[in-house]
């Protein structure tokens, strides 16, 4: 055996046993978690793999980065064959790997993906240490860049050793089939062919040491998703995105305490994060300027886990050092209790995330425990109470609820007495809020001219309780949806509509309904199909130019995006779309409970954001909504945004019973606007 052979052998044992054991430590702490699965429907499973793996489907969401991650990534797989042909080559000189060292056209497509991969890595250079954009701060910039520049040293190294043998003539096809690497020799051309030979042997040892090196830092980084990807994306949680798991009651208590109490599924997602940020580009709290940041959360998670999890396994016992950590408070200390809060759980971190990691519901797992120990806001607390007692945040009598049907001329069917068609689940804003009142009696008011046979449940209806869930208040949510199903398990009904996105979520994925398909429709949905059936008559078409705000709740977790354009279209509305548009729209800023808690010090409330970027779209007045909630934050965004007279706040429903009236309406939207109304 040659001494060459001798060193490859123990650089291959040595970068091949570091690596084993490091990822054997981060298993060894995922083992430390709760259990997880089962894991059924694996033909989804598998083609989420060939989609968003293979295929990078999520990664283009981004489209220059995402070239260029596309280009890295095939690239080094494609160029595996490379790699283990100079292992090979260094353990049993001058044998060659069959195909992958003679085949033609193989070795030129390896050629131009060298030059495709050294592209997407200078343009990832340039991203972040030129452009450096805001989602990477906070990152580990330094491993990025040092990973970036050992793909340009492998690769660059590659094409060199190639062109160099095409010089010496010791290449298995001629030049005309490595075009790259024939450039890259023409570097070497004036040497002498001793010189060249030193010269390809050099950017060999520093080809494969590169490799050896970067496979032992792989697991200690964000690179470890180069491993976990393919098993995050395979596992990837299935159900519906508005269904949260049930919390992990341990020790008595509800919730999660301590990072061994996550499941080991969701361990997984944290070792997969590659930092790329774009889950904190979209989030509506961290550009607000509160502290959360999904990124640094899941981020502040995983160093965590890895500091707990050395300490639980170590085997010298107690220690100063271990008994410290081992005291380190997940929430407070790791996490800070202020960047559990600020989340809106608007799930536009989870939707952008390439690899599927879950942000929504650590968050909410973590809240159930601070909640549980009295950590959480006053307003927050008081509006739990109030839910507790009367079973609406608004702290008023169940006698109340449906005191808005006062004004109305026709009487609504109490459906616990009389069977209907379609049970109107109203909600609390809807049914309470004296701002809404009138918006309520006009979506009452379509229903029945659109011949809708519908009903309500009165005084029986409840909070769906949606909000309060991810808020934490496991126990509430249970026992407002049992009232809720034990009441309308008692009425006759096929379908049922509401006006809040969020009762439409809790009511569609995570009350039970005891096995039966009941179907759930948004207000946009029904008025959509009225429009359809020719049961709802358009009488005028308003053509004024409007912008549609998708609902976090009605958008992103139920894929509910045609339905209320469709409606503004068929009323004569030009829709423009704002920028961050359908699944990429900004949140309010009301959900996941925020709506109840104190705001404190903000740079900007995403609803002033999101009125900002509504009212720069040129030749657009009106703000279309289609959730009670978003009507009450916009309307209030326009006013401390200084926007009042440049755009008017305006429900769905506003817009479609001025369409449909018998006599033209005297102040149409335009004309509002200009008026400042």
């Amino acid at each position: 055996m040659t001494l060459t052979s001798v060193l490859v052998l123990l650089g291959l044992i040595v970068s091949f046993g570091i690596f084993g054991y490091r990822v054997y430590q981060r298993l060894r702490h995922m083992r430390l978690g709760r259990p997880a699965g089962p894991f059924g429907n694996w033909g989804e499973r598998l083609k989420s793999v060939l989609v968003f793996v293979a295929g990078q489907a999520r990664i283009f969401r981004f489209p220059g980065t995402g070239l260029a991650h596309f280009f890295i990534f095939w690239g080094f797989v494609l160029l595996i064959p490379t790699i283990l042909q100079a292992m090979v080559e260094g353990l049993f000189p001058g044998f060659a790997l069959p195909f992958f060292t003679t085949f033609a056209p193989f070795l030129l497509l390896q050629d131009l993906i060298a030059l495709t991969v050294i592209l997407g890595v200078l343009y990832g250079l340039y991203y972040r240490l030129i452009a450096r954009p805001e989602r990477y701060k906070g990152s580990h910039q330094g491993e990025g860049t040092l990973v970036l520049c050992f793909i340009l040293i492998i690769m660059v190294t590659l094409l060199c050793e190639n062109g160099i043998r095409q010089n010496l003539g010791a290449a298995s096809v001629p030049r005309t089939w490595q075009p790259i690497s024939a450039l890259a020799g023409k570097l070497f051309e004036g040497l002498s062919a001793h010189s060249q030979h030193i010269a390809e042997r050099v950017c060999w040892w520093i080809h494969l040491g590169t490799v050896l090196v970067f496979l032992t830092i792989l697991p200690l980084g964000k690179h470890f998703h180069v491993v976990t990807s393919v098993f995050n994306v395979l596992l990837r949680n299935l159900a519906p995105p508005g269904r949260l798991a049930p919390p992990a009651r341990t020790d008595g208590s509800e919730g999660v305490e301590k990072i061994e109490q996550f499941t080991w599924r969701q361990m997984l997602d944290w070792y997969t994060c590659s930092e790329c940020g774009r889950c904190q580009d979209v989030c509506p709290a961290y550009s607000s300027g509160a502290v959360l940041s999904p990124k640094l959360l899941i981020m502040g998670l995983r160093a965590h886990l890895f500091e707990r999890g050395r300490a639980l396994v170590a085997r010298n016992g107690a220690s100063p050092d271990r008994d410290a950590v081992l005291q380190k408070r997940l929430a407070g200390d790791a996490i800070a209790d202020e960047a559990i809060w600020a989340c809106t759980t608007c799930y536009a971190c989870d939707q952008e995330c390439p690899l599927f990691v879950e942000h929504v519901q650590p968050i909410v797992d973590m809240r159930r425990y601070l909640l549980s120990q009295q950590r959480a806001d006053k307003t927050l607390t008081s509006a739990l109470e109030s839910l507790r007692r009367y079973g609406n945040s608004f702290g008023k009598s169940d006698k109340q609820r449906a005191k808005w049907t006062t004004g109305l001329d026709f009487k609504i069917k109490d459906i616990r007495k009389q069977p209907a068609r379609t049970l109107w689940f109203v909600g609390d804003y809807a049914s309470y809020s004296p701002a809404l009142t009138e918006i309520t009696q006009a979506t009452a008011r379509i229903f029945q001219q659109a011949t809708i046979d519908f009903g309500l449940l009165y005084d029986g209806e409840r909070n769906a309780g949606n909000d309060l869930r991810r808020a934490g208040e496991e126990g509430l949510f249970e026992l407002l949806a049992q009232k809720n199903a034990a009441v309308m398990g008692k009425c006759e009904f096929q379908e049922i509509v509401t006006t809040d996105p969020h009762s439409y979520n809790a009511l569609k994925n995570e009350y039970a309904w005891d096995g039966r398909n009941v179907p759930i429709l948004h207000y946009s949905e029904l008025i959509d199909r009225a429009v359809a059936d020719g049961t709802l008559t358009i009488r005028r078409k308003l053509g004024c130019a409007v912008t549609y705000h998708d609902p976090c709740y009605l958008g992103r977790y139920n894929d509910v995006y045609d339905a209320p354009r469709r409606v503004l279209q068929a009323i004569g509305c030009r829709v423009v779309e704002m920028p961050r548009n359908r699944d990429r729209a900004l949140c309010c800023g009301a959900g996941g409970g925020r709506i109840w808690m104190d705001e404190g010090t903000v740079k900007e409330r995403p609803s002033e954001n999101r009125i900002r970027e509504a009212a720069a779209l040129e030749g657009v007045g009106v703000f279309v909504v289609a959730c009670p909630k978003d009507l009450t934050m916009y309307r209030d965004a326009v006013k401390t945004a200084g926007l009042e007279g440049r755009i008017v706040v305006k429900d769905l429903i506003e817009l479609v019973e001025e369409a449909t009236r018998e006599e033209p309406a005297t102040a149409p939207a335009e004309a509002e606007v200009r008026a400042g109304t």
